[in-house]
């Protein structure tokens, strides 16, 4: 006969707890993500699947609120949402367009630093009517990059 030991009860362990404000920086994180892929793959999606990711995530409708509206069940309301979060996802892991494009406006960022930088060294050394220009040109750059 075999005896079995039970080493830790799983059941009677603390509850797992979130430091305040933890669960609602996930949930903000969520949506922002929903949002940009939505924006940036939505045009993939058949329009069930754009209808139904729009309501949930944008209009903030319940799953049994769109099933309710369309006289179908709760379960495949999620499904359709599900494989439009699925087809989103997967075109996003292959492309990394939203990754480029979180990494684009952050050396953005940077250049306007360094442009900033580069004029208050300019200025402190004596005005230059021509550096002034260009300081100006590359400013007027980087606001139409941001501005796409």
């Amino acid at each position: 006969m075999i005896s079995i030991v039970k080493r830790h009860s799983f059941t009677k362990s603390k509850p797992f707890t979130k430091a305040p404000g933890e669960e609602a920086a996930r949930v903000k994180n969520q949506a922002y993500r929903m949002a940009m892929l939505f924006d940036f793959y939505g045009d993939i999606l058949t329009p069930r699947q754009r209808e139904f990711y729009d309501l949930y995530y944008n209009e903030d409708l319940s799953l049994a609120e769109i099933a309710e509206n369309y006289g179908i069940t709760r379960q495949g309301v999620r499904d359709v949402i599900v494989r439009a979060e699925a087809a989103m996802t997967e075109l996003e892991d292959k492309t990394g367009i939203i990754r480029r494009f979180h990494k684009m406006r952050e050396q953005l960022g940077e250049l306007e630093g360094a442009l900033s930088e580069a004029r208050r060294l300019s200025e402190r050394r004596g005005q230059d009517e021509d550096l002034e220009r260009q300081f100006a040109r590359m400013q007027e750059i980087l606001s139409q990059l941001k501005q796409e």
